[in-house]
């Protein structure tokens, strides 16, 4: 079936996953030709091109999938994430979130994860709660690192350096968050996040253990996509716990590995404020700057 689209749009979501990330867009790119208006298909394809930080490629793409459902709040809220994590412009984003919220106030939710990064992107500690609010019983985080509005909560705290605010969410957070690491002891992504809450905690033996152990179980070369979190989240555990050169040596690893690692989050995003006063860190940041 030469041209079936699906073929080519699920050997590329393999390849994709499998790291082999130009095959992978390869495949996508030929679904779309076979099936120029597959809104899905749009979408990942733009997903590829943020993977492989070709943010021009991935407004572009964006583009043609609000021609087909232009009210679409997930995709507008994609297209204006590209802005921001190419340039660092938080402009575009803080926009189509508000005509979002005054046009479609009923989609808000869907888009509350988005809104959260452009509120901490901003040091904007009342719309991050207001986004949090709206987000509810959903998540935030990466493909299946997920984290609840209560793990904002705690990331807002640190980002005002309300030290009481920060290990209150996160102390709230810890016991339930090991009961699922106890019943899934594999799934390095549950892991993950129990690292972060302990390196929130100032708990740095465990934390440091407990990145360890996730990237041990999602390793780049199994899925690429999550390994490349699993990368990432060691470099903001080890920076948590004051292990400075560690977390640069883990964010250069990951700032060379296709994911959503960008040049916005890098420069703008308080997960990385330990990091911002040493020169290697600005210089990681600037190897990921427009060209």
């Amino acid at each position: 079936m030469p041209n079936d689209p699906r073929i080519f749009e699920f050997t590329g979501y393999i390849a994709r996953r499998r790291g082999q990330h130009e095959e992978g867009l390869r495949n996508l790119q030929r679904a779309v030709e076979l099936d120029p208006r597959n809104f899905s298909t749009l979408q990942q394809l733009a997903l590829s091109y943020l993977f492989l930080r070709r943010y021009p490629e991935e407004v572009a793409t964006e583009d043609r999938a609000l021609s087909i459902k232009p009210d679409d709040p997930e995709t507008a809220a994609s297209r204006a994430l590209a802005l921001f994590d190419w340039k660092a412009d938080t402009r575009p984003l803080h926009q189509t979130i508000d005509e979002i919220r005054a046009k479609n106030p009923k989609a808000i939710q869907s888009v509350a994860d988005v809104w959260f990064i452009c509120a901490l992107a901003e040091r904007d500690a009342a719309a991050a709660d207001m986004a949090l609010t709206a987000l509810g019983d959903a998540t935030f985080g990466d493909d299946q690192t997920q984290f609840s509005a209560a793990f904002g909560r705690g990331l807002v705290g640190r980002m005002i350096k309300d030290g009481n605010k920060a290990r209150s969410a996160f102390a709230a957070l810890r016991t339930e968050q090991e009961k699922i690491v106890q019943a899934q002891p594999d799934y390095g992504p549950a892991i993950c996040i129990l690292a972060l809450i302990d390196a929130g905690l100032g708990r740095k033996e465990e934390a440091l253990r407990e990145i360890r152990r996730a990237v041990e179980l999602v390793p780049v070369e199994k899925d690429s996509i999550n390994g490349a979190g699993m990368v990432q989240y060691s470099a903001i555990v080890a920076a948590w716990v004051g292990e400075k050169d560690l977390a640069l040596q883990n964010l250069a690893k990951a700032a060379q590995l296709p994911g959503n690692l960008s040049y916005g989050r890098l420069k703008l995003l308080p997960w990385w404020d330990p990091l911002r006063d040493d020169p290697r860190f600005e210089q990681i940041v600037g190897s990921l700057a427009p060209k």
